[in-house]
């Protein structure tokens, strides 16, 4: 399966306000992520999968390892496997592309 379609990819409210639409290989994860307008927010959280990411649309805080940065389209970030990390939208409606390895099993 060497083509995907976002539009049939599965969508997932993982937080509210935050949603989600993956697609995955087997060593390898996308995470197209939506903030809607208002409070929306990723909770400090850890996992064990390295994640890299990138803003596409409107504007973000990030938290890694205690560090907050703005994020806005074009920003890149890493966030190393097992550390500590928040998300959350400012004014307006944001989009952001997470890469994952290895694939999250909670995201399919």
């Amino acid at each position: 399966m060497p083509f995907l379609n976002l539009s049939e990819q599965p969508t997932h409210r993982i937080f509210p306000g935050v949603t989600i639409t993956t697609a995955w290989g087997d060593r390898l994860m996308m995470s197209f992520v939506h903030f809607e307008t208002g409070d929306a927010r990723v909770p400090e959280h850890q996992h064990l999968h390295e994640q890299m990411g990138m803003g596409l649309e409107g504007e973000f805080e990030l938290v890694i390892d205690g560090e907050a940065r703005i994020i806005r389209e074009g920003d890149i970030y890493l966030i190393p496997g097992g550390t500590l990390h928040s998300a959350r939208s400012l004014e307006g409606p944001a989009r952001a592309l997470d890469l994952f390895s290895p694939p999250r099993d909670d995201y399919k």
